[in-house]
């Protein structure tokens, strides 16, 4: 009897739902120091239209970030990210390997580079990040529309969450596969799409 009470006890404890605090909205409240990306609750994907009829939607499945932060100089952020090319992932496996050759140039330029150079804020919780991104072993300054959707301390640690957008222009870094006539089939603006959430180290 008494180890059924237990059973039914854990089980009850396991299934409860777990309250967590509603994030902070606020950047003075994100603790300073070094924050790395949870990659498990992270994602990147690029839309580019193809024939123009459809935003064909990429995702890259192998990436990296971290930025280090300061709560009395938040626009002093440096944020860090790297992306694997080959991790390309266009939903069929089949064109996988072709189109990060083809589009990222993958074996040749392996590793896609983001370092951030300024960060301006232009609302509560929103602002945009200019950095320099490599691409095909092409740097250009690219900028991204931030929104900080809070912090919080969660699960015994320190957690931050972004949302990030962009478009850049794959021809300026020497991406023109399918793009001239008379195969113009995939288009020359991609918009960049970023969900990440963070960990302070």
């Amino acid at each position: 009897m008494i180890r059924a009470l237990a059973a039914i006890l854990a089980l009850s404890l396991l299934t409860a739902p777990i309250a967590v605090a509603a994030p902070s909205l606020d950047p003075a409240d994100m603790p300073a120091g070094t924050w790395a990306l949870e990659k498990s609750h992270a994602s990147l994907v690029a839309r580019v239209r193809h024939l123009g009829l459809s935003d064909y939607t990429l995702r890259f499945n192998s990436f990296d970030a971290s930025y280090s932060y300061d709560p009395k100089a938040p626009e002093a952020s440096r944020v860090e990210a790297t992306v694997e090319a080959a991790s390309l992932d266009t939903g069929t496996v089949a064109f996988n390997g072709k189109f990060a050759e083809e589009f990222l140039a993958a074996t040749a330029n392996p590793t896609i580079r983001f370092v951030s150079t300024a960060i301006t804020r232009t609302d509560a919780g929103r602002g945009t990040m200019t950095g320099d991104l490599t691409l095909r072993g092409v740097t250009r300054p690219v900028t991204l529309d931030v929104t900080f959707n809070g912090s919080a301390s969660m699960m015994g640690k320190d957690r931050a969450g972004f949302s990030a957008r962009g478009v850049i222009k794959r021809s300026e870094f020497g991406s023109d596969y399918l793009l001239r006539p008379p195969l113009a089939l995939v288009g020359d603006e991609v918009e960049i799409v970023l969900e990440l959430e963070f960990l302070r180290k």
